[in-house]
């Protein structure tokens, strides 16, 4: 009999977050209202921050982000080619062009030693993107953009709990986007925040995210409000409802607790996975006294005439097949179609990116995956790879 499916990601949601969403639903305010305003104070006050704004996605914040700081047709906009591809659509949407710089060949981060050849005068922000929960060497970006008054806006969406040098990402620097979709280390259900200490961007997005109305629906329909409101700016609708704020406020208390579990679970594939030459294991943290978060477990495989298989591909696919689902993060964004007929990006241009692309694999990593789960994981791995 088969074993059932075992996927790759699973959120952790308790009882207590599934009963306050009932209490949502009972309450008869559902889209933004009081728990999204309890949401983003918790925020607030997880991240030191005096501004931590709530969204649809993190997607929805880059864009917005980018947007507040009025982007320029022509302004450029330093960042990964190893990222899932909504961190290049929303420079183009925001109006600015992309530029890549390769990526260190171990944490898979962006190389901040060679983000200075890259900036030129049309430059205006970097956007670094904290790889699979591990924390870039900010100190270098920014002091690359005080040197060149650039603003810096940081992906964040893998590394939520993540800490650099003693000091949690988001708790200081100029703009940070978080995602809480469900294969992230806290979800709710979609959504995501940006966080800032600079007042203007903070209040062009709390424009831009509901319709460029000046006023929240909240204090509009609330028994103290008025129904009255102004458009100051053409806007979206980006904001995030109270029934997944209901899961936020649960999920956020919960962050670290889910992040020591994802590290008890990676040195447990390490251990298992050491002297498997055909392995090569993703490193920690470089920077003393700092912490990875472990959105995601990314060994490379390394192929060789002792496996079965001849891809990495063919290796996921087999895992598939004895119910074992992976992850595959990432193919470098140069490879797409619209990015290589719109900025002559070409196979070669960015070479640890791409072998990455090409070798990378993303093991079972959530908090509610079981110590004889991953032993499951490992052993198939074994029986679908060696001869």
């Amino acid at each position: 009999m088969a074993q059932e499916f075992l996927p790759f990601a699973k959120p952790s949601i308790s009882q207590a977050a599934i009963d306050e969403v009932v209490a949502c639903l009972k309450s008869g305010w559902i889209t933004t209202g009081p728990r999204v305003q309890q949401f983003e104070q918790l925020l607030r006050d997880y991240f030191d921050a005096p501004f931590a704004l709530t969204l649809t996605s993190a997607t929805a914040g880059l864009e917005l982000a980018l947007q507040a700081l009025e982007l320029q047709p022509g302004d450029e906009v330093i960042t990964s080619p190893m990222t899932f591809v909504a961190t290049l659509n929303t420079i183009v949407l925001a109006g600015g062009k992309p530029v890549l710089v390769d990526v260190e060949p171990g944490r898979l981060n962006i190389d901040a030693d060679k983000i200075e050849a890259a900036i030129t005068p049309r430059t205006k922000v970097i956007m670094p993107v904290h790889f699979a929960g591990c924390p870039i060497e900010m100190d270098k970006i920014y002091a690359l953009a005080k040197k060149y008054q650039l603003r810096v806006v940081e992906d964040v969406a893998h590394s939520i709990g993540a800490e650099y040098a003693g000091k949690r990402i988001g708790t200081y620097g100029d703009i940070q986007v978080f995602s809480f979709h469900p294969n992230k280390n806290m979800t709710t259900g979609e959504g995501g925040c940006v966080v800032t200490r600079d007042e203007k961007v903070a209040d062009t997005i709390s424009k831009l995210r509901f319709h460029g109305i000046d006023r929240a629906a909240w204090n509009r329909f609330s028994k103290e409000g008025s129904a009255h409101y102004d458009v100051v700016v053409p806007g979206y609708k980006y904001n995030m409802m109270d029934i997944q704020a209901a899961l936020g406020i649960h999920q956020l208390p919960a962050l670290e607790g889910f992040i020591e579990k994802r590290t008890q679970l990676v040195q447990r594939y390490k251990e298992l996975l050491k002297n498997w030459s055909c392995w090569q294991m993703p490193p920690d943290v470089q920077q003393e006294n700092s912490k990875h978060a472990w959105h995601l477990f990314t060994p490379f495989l390394l192929l060789s005439n002792e496996l079965k298989v001849t891809s990495r591909d063919e290796f996921i696919d087999k895992m598939k097949e004895h119910n074992i689902g992976l992850g595959y993060h990432y193919r470098a964004v140069h490879h797409f179609s619209y990015y290589q007929a719109h900025y002559g990006w070409r196979i070669g241009d960015f070479p640890h990116a791409e072998r990455a692309s090409d070798c990378v694999v993303s093991l079972p990593l959530f908090p509610d995956l079981s110590m004889t789960e991953l032993e499951r994981v490992v052993t198939t791995m074994r029986e679908v790879l060696y001869k």
